[in-house]
């Protein structure tokens, strides 16, 4: 036994170590080649239609008519189509072009309801979250099962009242219903502010706040990128909403951006150079506010729905 032992090479214990060590950092490193390769494939299935989209826009009639797409137009990268967009004009009164006077119809249509109704929501979830009353758990469970509802099956209703209250052809419908907050922002919200320890809320009750300063200045400060996570998203669903202008504006010099879209696309229906173009210009906005708010963005949606 002893010859044995002694016959046994002194660094055959430590060579088995260092291979079984890179053979793990080989499967370490292979893994995170496959699943960068899989972000890359995915990243690009979904920016080729953009490619796509942005090439068009700089194409010439006759390059964006041809059968077969060409990465390189023939005729070179032209901004035609950028120029109709800035020329166009619908039957306006306005002096600015449809999609510039359509671009701050929107602004003003979304902006209001977007602060207003983040307040309420916020302010709603922080009762929810913070305060103690009768019936809290009931209310908010039935605050929850108002998300359950199609929002399809109120498009009647809502254009009945509405029309029987004079606000058809009137931004009112597009505004006012906004303010009053969003359920599923009351949500997250509350998923939020219940991370905050309430022992920071009590410290403030007894150094004398109330419960709006509390909310002014304890919640709200902590609550940044939550806030600006759902501002964000209630703004672009407002700038893209569609549907609620195409039922209650009627008024060329009302339409929001993406009615306007929609009309100019119609007039240029066989010139895809000049709707890929408005596409993009209509496009730019959201994609400057995510570029500079998406770090507070991709922070408040991940801790908007963790309780910590």
């Amino acid at each position: 036994m002893t010859d044995n032992i002694k016959n046994v090479p002194a660094g055959a214990g430590g060579d088995a170590a260092d291979k079984k060590l890179r053979r793990s950092k080989i499967m370490r490193i292979l893994g995170r080649i496959a699943v960068y390769a899989v972000l890359v494939l995915y990243a690009f299935v979904i920016l080729f239609p953009f490619l796509i989209v942005i090439i068009t826009s700089f194409k010439t009639w006759e390059d964006a008519s041809s059968l077969t797409f060409q990465w390189i137009p023939e005729h070179g990268f032209v901004f035609d189509g950028y120029k109709e967009v800035f020329v166009f004009r619908a039957n306006m009164t306005a002096a600015l072009p449809t999609l510039i006077k359509s671009f701050f119809n929107t602004l003003c249509y979304v902006i209001p309801p977007t602060v207003i109704g983040l307040f309420t929501s916020s302010i709603s979830a922080y009762a929810f979250a913070k305060l103690r009353f009768r019936l809290k758990n009931v209310m908010y469970t039935a605050l929850l099962a108002t998300m359950m509802i199609p929002g399809a099956i109120m498009i009647a209703p809502s254009f009945t009242i509405y029309d029987a209250i004079e606000w058809v052809d009137t931004p009112l419908p597009l505004m006012i219903p906004g303010m009053f907050g969003a359920a599923a922002c009351v949500f997250f919200m509350r998923q939020f502010f219940s991370g905050i320890p309430d022992s920071i809320v009590e410290a403030a009750k007894l150094d004398g706040l109330g419960f709006i300063g509390i909310f002014f200045r304890i919640i709200v400060p902590l609550s940044v990128p939550a806030l600006l996570a759902q501002g964000l998203l209630g703004f672009i669903g407002g700038y893209n909403d569609y549907l609620n202008p195409m039922i209650y504006l009627k008024s060329s010099d009302l339409y929001n951006l993406q009615y306007a879209l929609r009309v100019f696309a119609g007039v240029y229906a066989d010139e895809q150079n000049v709707v890929m173009a408005g596409t993009l210009v209509a496009l730019i906005p959201t994609l400057v506010i995510y570029f500079f708010a998406q770090d507070y963005f991709i922070e408040g949606i991940a801790t908007s729905g963790v309780k910590q």
